[in-house]
């Protein structure tokens, strides 16, 4: 054995990269290492599993082999030879994608995958070495998958990737916002890496500015790297070793499974609830965590505490609803107990009185996450004996609309760091304000003290000169603080807000039609009240807290007992927040909620302003609007009611605090241990310790709305673009000539049972002029909306000169695309802006040439100002026929431009 463990030894300090670590660190590794044998033919690993070891070969020979998505047979992308190290690609990157088979007998040293990962972190040169080198299995991988998506897989895709791998590079991100400008904008980077809010072989977007980031995050670019790794430095073990190994096992049949590995790696989330309400939120809450979901606490709350009140029970229907507005599919399915094991993960099932959250599901261990006892794992015999025979369990899936947990106060931290150099110049001139403010008291206590006493005129007058300069000085730093303050909130809010409607407006469709305009105006409107807090009743708070420690310093030091009676009230004040918190927390929500609906029908009437004088529904209207204003203002009064009766109990406690503060004061000034003027200082620095708690439930307010503000514009933040969900690095669509083709498509609106569309087929050639028929609602405006992919396909696919539209660049296929829809509209600007609106660089010229071939110069040279006459708002400064003419002609510019 002395033998073999030394022969390992030497064989390791062969071979890249154990040959740069110590000699003690080789052997550590060395005793570590178990030999397998693997007959000819035997997989040593598959792409199946994630390996339960990392496998160095030391005799014989493996084939390394590739699937290319849609091949019959898998590719041999590499010969294995001794020295070369599998199975660690897939580890670090969490996926599989690595199959080796035996092409001869051929011995292994094999170490556990735990081991290896404990590698990583106790040797630099080692996690160095792995975490930045790149296998050729991953390319290839990668490389597949990206290529089919775009629907262009190369014959020489193997070696298209082996070209690559020998240019490639990876690159490590940390969790959090990254900015993107360290990646070269020429280049391919694809997430390789498992556990991030970015799905494994999507591409990043190096247009933005910044990435958000869930979890470490593993990317692959092509760029020039030095490989690490040469063949020519292994020592190749010699066929007269054979004899040292021949007792050596043979390994399983199948290659193992990582268990003991995800039992150490793998967190699941646990939130702890009891009760049928608070346990299906808490599985609510795990299930969010888990996918890396917003959790929108209030909202699932009430809908469970209704329906608990009204029927007396949650059903596993209502949680399927709920999941479903959360974003996810759901499909309600009877199993079987001993068939729990097989089921895709995650799902919801019942559990006693509640429900759990069952988060991995193998032949040999289940993972629950139970709201009343934690993360608890059963064998899937011992779990159909507690669960029973048969019962109903609910399927969740994300998909590709499913929004993802990326917007919080962390989205505001890159736009408040670029200008952290004004911000940090308002908190100095902050800082001295306060300084100032506390040599106030100070000065007022050597008067009363010293100057009034012994009559010194002549020191009063330098005194009061004193405090007019401080004051001058104090006046002219606050002005230059507020104009830096000003402007700099306003560069963050233009940035923001700019950020904020560019996500906005790339949304999809669907997005828009499952909410009023008015809500989606209110939820962009809490953008000011987060920036305000953040920037303001932020900046409050620190300073408050900063000087408050300094102003308790000085209290100390002028009198213990004074400061003891002083701060008494502090206790009250916190239990005052604790109890007025949840109210004012609650009906500001209210108060938000009734104000979009409010605002929601407004926008709704104006809009509609010429159906409503048709129909002669003014009264009506204003009924409508009053009424839902009436509780706006009654949830207003509600909020206002109980800030005022908060504000009251602040003012009460200041006041007992003021007075005790005299009383006690005066008895020590009777004593003689306290001075007049001291005791006049000091309650001039009580209340500036106090009156940051007469604000403190103003403060939690404001807190609160934040909070509600920050839930309500993640709803738009958090919804994937449509890029995101589309492809942003599919191929351009190429000139369009025209044939289309539509093959078995098949849709529906909102997952409706019903399908719009059902398997429809159509062949329209270049060049020719279709007209669609059909009874009102029978799909006509529906088919041609699928055309620029305003909606995505249930299943089917639609070709445009051959290429399928969902694999090409979104913007590229709309831009070659004209519509002039049911419900176009047209924009308060003039007329020639209007035709040119998708061609903002259009010269008059070629504005005019279009509407001259259109037929619609005379028309418009008929208007007051020809080109340059406002339109109004919708087209209203145009008759009907006219207003559409135009609009065809914006169509016609659009597409006889392209």
């Amino acid at each position: 054995m002395i033998e073999s463990t030394t022969t390992i030894q030497e064989f390791l300090a062969s071979i890249y990269p154990f040959n740069q670590l110590s000699i003690t660190s080789v052997e550590r590794i060395a005793a570590k290492l178990e030999p397998l044998r693997y007959r000819m033919g035997q997989a040593i690993l598959v792409r199946e599993t994630l390996p339960a070891r990392v496998a160095i070969l030391y005799q014989g020979q493996a084939r390394l082999l590739g699937y290319a998505p849609g091949a019959s047979a898998p590719d041999t992308l590499q010969l294995l030879k001794p020295g070369s190290i599998i199975g660690w690609t897939s580890l670090l990157r969490g996926v599989p994608c690595e199959t080796a088979i035996a092409s001869v007998e051929t011995l292994c040293l094999t170490l556990k995958a735990s081991d290896f990962l404990s590698l990583l972190e106790l040797e630099p040169i080692i996690a160095n070495a792995f975490r930045n080198y790149c296998s050729l299995v991953e390319v290839f991988d990668l490389l597949g998958a990206e290529l089919e998506r775009r629907g262009k897989i190369p014959d020489n895709l193997k070696e298209l990737a082996t070209a690559l791998t020998k240019q490639s590079t990876i690159l490590n991100l940390p969790p959090g916002t990254t900015p993107l400008q360290q990646l070269d904008p020429n280049l391919l980077w694809l997430v390789s890496s498992k556990g991030s809010n970015y799905a494994v072989g999507s591409c990043l977007n190096i247009g933005s500015d910044r990435a958000n980031i869930t979890g470490e995050v593993r990317l692959v670019g092509f760029i020039d790297p030095t490989l690490p790794m040469t063949e020519s430095d292994v020592k190749i073990a010699s066929l007269s070793d054979t004899g040292i190994w021949a007792n050596a096992p043979f390994a399983p049949e199948r290659p193992e499974e990582l268990e003991e590995i995800e039992r150490s790696q793998i967190k699941y989330p646990y939130i702890s609830g009891r009760g049928p309400v608070d346990g299906t939120l808490a599985c609510f809450q795990m299930l969010a965590q888990h996918l890396r979901m917003p959790f929108r606490r209030d909202v699932l709350r009430r809908a469970l505490v209704s329906n608990k009140q009204r029927t007396g029970s949650i059903s596993i229907q209502l949680c399927g609803a709920l999941a479903e507005l959360m974003g996810l599919t759901s499909q309600l399915v009877n199993v079987p107990g001993v068939a729990i094991s097989k089921l895709p993960t995650p799902v919801l099932i019942p559990w006693q009185d509640s429900y759990a959250i069952l988060y991995k599901a193998t032949e040999k261990e289940l993972v629950l996450g139970i709201p009343e006892q934690g993360i608890v794992r059963k064998k899937p015999a011992d779990f159909a004996e507690t669960w029973g025979e048969e019962g109903q369990v609910l399927l969740l899936q994300p998909t590709k609309e499913t929004p993802q947990k990326r917007f919080g106060l962390s989205w505001f931290l890159p736009a408040i760091k670029k200008h952290r150099t004004v911000l940090i110049e308002v908190f100095i001139a902050s800082l001295f304000v306060q300084l100032l403010g506390l040599a106030n008291p100070l000065i007022t206590q050597v008067i009363i003290d010293k100057v009034i006493i012994q009559n010194g005129i002549n020191t009063l007058n330098v005194l009061g000169f004193l405090l007019i300069a401080m004051a001058v000085v104090e006046g002219i730093i606050t002005w230059l603080r507020t104009n830096l303050f000003v402007d700099t909130t306003n560069r963050i809010d233009l940035s923001l807000g700019s950020e904020v409607i560019d996500h906005l407006l790339r949304l999809p469709l669907r997005y828009f039609e499952k909410r009023p305009v008015g809500e989606i105006s209110s939820r962009i409107n809490e953008l000011e009240n987060i920036r305000s807090f953040l920037t303001g009743t932020a900046l409050t708070v620190v300073l408050d807290a900063i000087f408050s420690v300094i102003y308790i310093v000085v209290m100390i030091f002028y009198s213990w007992l004074l400061t003891i009676v002083a701060l008494a009230t502090v206790p009250l004040f916190a239990l005052l927040t604790f109890i007025f918190a949840p109210i004012i927390r609650s009906q500001t929500r209210t108060k938000a909620e009734r104000n979009a609906e409010t605002q929601s029908y407004l926008v709704e009437v104006v809009s509609g302003i010429q159906t409503v004088k048709a129909q002669n529904i003014e009264l009506n209207s204003r009924w409508q609007w009053q009424s839902r204003y009436g509780k706006y203002i009654s949830a207003s009064f509600e909020n206002v009611l109980t800030s005022n009766t908060a504000s009251s109990l602040s003012n009460f406690l200041n006041k007992l605090s003021s007075l005790l503060l005299l009383w006690v004061g005066a008895y020590l000034v009777l004593q003689q241990k306290l001075t007049l003027g001291q005791l006049i200082a000091f309650r001039i620095i009580a209340g500036y310790v106090t009156s940051p708690l007469l604000r403190l439930i103003q403060l939690w307010q404001n807190f609160q709305e934040t909070a509600l503000s920050l839930e309500r514009l993640a709803d738009i933040l958090d919804t994937p673009q449509e890029t995101e969900i589309a492809g942003r690095n599919n191929i351009p669509m190429p000139a369009i000539v025209g044939a289309v083709q539509y093959e078995s498509v098949t849709f529906s609106f909102a997952k409706s049972p019903n399908s719009q569309l059902n398997n429809v087929h159509l062949h329209i050639e270049a060049g020719m002029f279709v007209g669609v028929v059909g009874q009102s609602g029978a799909g006509k405006s529906t088919l041609t909306k699928l055309l620029p992919r305003l909606y995505e396909l249930d299943s089917g696919r639609i070709k445009i000169d051959g290429y399928d539209i969902n694999k090409v660049e979104l913007y590229s296929l709309r831009q070659q695309i004209g519509m002039v829809l049911q419900d176009t509209l047209l924009f308060d600007t003039t007329v020639q802006e209007n035709i040119a609106l998708t061609m903002p660089d259009a010269t008059p010229s070629e504005i005019v040439e279009a509407a001259k071939i259109a037929c619609a110069h005379d028309f418009i040279m008929n208007l007051p100002n020809g080109y340059e006459t406002r339109v109004g708002e919708r087209g209203s400064a145009l008759s009907g026929d006219k207003d559409n003419e135009l609009r065809s002609l914006g169509l016609y510019y659009k597409t006889h431009h392209c």
